[in-house]
C-alpha cells in the first residue's frame, strides 16, 4: 500500500487490456489496496509442462486418453480471465501422444446460466488455430441435457448431452474467488458449467441457499458454509463435486492468475485434489488487506468486468459505516453478462434467483463508470434512480468533488472481481 495522488488500474479485458491512470485532487489521501499476488510473474513454459507431466491425483492426460474414443474439452466463458489459447496446446500435445485424432475432439463452452458466445468471443478465448481445427459449441442449459440421478444433497443432475457422449472429459478454467462457491474452477466447470437450468437452480437454491433472494439478500439467505473465499466444507462446492464425479469429469486444468490475466501457476489433475491445491495458493494470492474508514472507494472491475457486482460488494467493505461514496468502474464493451438465473430481464422481471437490489446501506453516492453505458445492468447494482452514470473518470471526479470539495480518504481497489478480504 502506498499513499498517492494517482492510481493505476487495468481495464478492457479481452478488448485491449490497457492500464488507465486515475488522477485525484492533491488534498485527498489516496491508497491503493492490491491483492497479495498482483505482481506475481507469469509461469514459464517449463513450469506449465511440469504441471501436465506430474498431475495431482491422476495419471497424465496422455495416459488417461489411451483407448478413449471421443474427447470433450469444456472451457470457461468471457466472464473469466483465462486465456484458454495459452493452455490448449499442452492439452493437445497430451492427446496427440495418446493417438487421439482431431476429428474426435470438440470444445464446449461451459456457460452455465450465462448467454452464449459468438464466434468472435470463441476465438478470443481459444485462438484462431483452435477455431480452424475443431468444432466449438455453446452449452445449452435449457435443453439437450442427460439426466444422471441425484446427488446426496438432492440435486437432480442433468449434464450436456455432447459432453456425456464423450469418454474423456477435460475442463479448463481459472481459480478466482467466487461469491458463493468459495473459489471458481474445478467441478464448477461442470455444475453450473454444462448443467441444465434445473440442476443449476437446485445447486444454488436447494443446497447452497435456504430462501429466495430479497432486496436485502440478493443471493438469498445462504447456507453458513457458502461464501466468497470459503474453500473448506462449502456445501455448494461439495454438491458440485459430487455431480462432476457423476458426470465422469476425468481431469481439470486450472490456473491462478496475476493482475494482467497471466497464469502464475497451473493445477492439473483430479477435479478435487488439483482444485484443492489451487485453492490453497489462491487463498493467499488473491487476499487483500483493507480499511473500513474510506470516504470514497474506487472499485475497478477487470478480470470479471462483465460481472462487476462482485466489485460493488467488496468496495462497500472499505467505506466507513456512517456513509461514503463509491465509483464502480465496469469498463467493458460487452456490458454485464446475460444471466438466466440471477439477471434482470425488465424493470421488475428477472431469473428465478433475481430480486430488485438495494445499494449497501453505507453507500450514499454511487457512480457507475463505463465508456459503454449499460443501463439494464442497474438491475445488478441497485435502484436506477440511485445510480449516477459516467462515461469518463473526469465526469466521475466532478461528482465526487461535489461531495468532498476538500479532504477525503480514498481507497482504490485495482480489481474488485478477483480480490477478496479474508474474514
Amino acid at each position: 500500500m502506498l499513499g498517492l495522488k494517482s492510481a493505476k488500474v487495468r481495464q478492457l479485458a479481452w478488448y485491449g487490456d490497457v492500464d488507465v491512470e486515475l488522477a485525484f485532487p492533491n488534498s485527498w489521501d489516496v491508497v491503493t489496496y492490491h491483492m497479495k499476488g498482483h505482481d506475481a510473474p507469469k509461469a514459464s513454459e517449463a513450469a506449465l509442462r511440469e504441471a501436465f507431466s506430474h498431475p495431482i491425483g491422476t495419471s497424465p492426460i496422455r495416459e488417461l486418453a489411451k483407448g478413449r474414443k471421443e474427447v470433450a474439452i469444456v472451457f470457461d466463458d468471457m466472464t473469466r480471465p483465462t486465456n484458454i489459447a495459452e493452455l490448449v496446446p499442452y492439452v493437445l500435445d497430451e492427446l496427440r501422444e495418446a493417438g487421439i485424432a482431431d476429428r474426435n475432439i470438440r470444445f464446449i463452452c461451459g456457460l452455465g446460466a450465462h448467454g452464449p458466445l459468438n464466434r468472435v468471443e470463441q476465438a478470443k478465448k481459444l485462438g484462431e488455430a483452435v477455431m480452424d481445427r475443431f468444432p466449438v459449441y455453446n452449452h445449452n442449459p435449457h435443453g439437450n441435457c442427460i439426466y444422471l440421478g441425484e446427488t446426496s444433497g438432492g440435486t437432480p443432475v442433468s449434464i450436456n448431452g455432447e459432453v456425456m457422449s464423450c469418454d474423456l472429459k477435460i475442463a479448463i478454467g481459472c481459480i478466482l474467488p467466487h461469491v458463493s462457491a468459495g473459489f471458481g474452477g474445478g467441478a464448477k466447470l461442470i455444475v453450473p458449467g454444462v448443467a441444465s437450468m434445473d440442476t443449476i437452480w437446485a445447486n444454488h437454491h436447494g443446497v447452497g441457499g435456504r430462501s429466495a433472494p430479497t432486496r436485502e439478500h440478493p443471493l438469498g439467505n445462504l447456507h453458513p458454509t457458502v461464501g466468497i473465499g470459503k474453500g473448506q466444507g462449502n456445501v455448494m462446492r461439495l454438491d458440485m463435486e459430487e455431480a462432476a464425479r457423476m458426470a465422469g469429469l476425468d481431469v481439470i486444468v486450472n490456473v491462478v492468475v496475476n493482475n494482467r490475466r497471466e497464469p502464475v501457476a497451473a493445477f492439473v489433475g483430479d477435479l478435487v485434489a488439483a482444485h484443492r491445491a489451487g485453492v490453497k495458493m489462491a487463498t493467499e494470492h488473491y487476499a487483500t488487506l483493507r480499511t473500513d474508514d474510506a470516504d470514497i472507494c474506487v472499485a475497478n472491475a477487470y478480470h470479471k468486468a462483465s460481472e462487476a457486482m462482485a466489485a460493488l460488494r467488496l468496495g462497500a467493505m472499505f467505506v466507513k459505516k456512517e456513509g461514503g461514496a463509491m465509483v464502480l468502474i465496469a469498463n467493458t464493451p460487452s456490458g454485464q453478462v446475460t444471466h438466466y438465473l440471477t439477471g434482470p430481464f425488465g424493470k421488475n422481471l428477472g431469473g428465478k434467483l433475481w430480486a430488485s437490489r438495494e445499494l449497501p446501506a453505507n453507500i450514499r453516492k454511487f457512480i457507475a463508470l463505463s465508456s459503454y453505458t449499460d443501463r439494464a445492468s442497474a438491475g445488478y447494482f441497485g435502484p436506477p434512480e440511485s445510480i449516477i452514470w459516467a462515461k469518463t473518470w473526469e465526469q466521475a471526479l466532478v461528482e465526487l468533488k461535489r461531495e468532498y470539495p476538500g479532504y477525503a480518504r480514498v481507497a482504490v481497489i485495482p480489481d474488485g472481481t478477483s480480490q477478496y478480504c479474508p474474514t
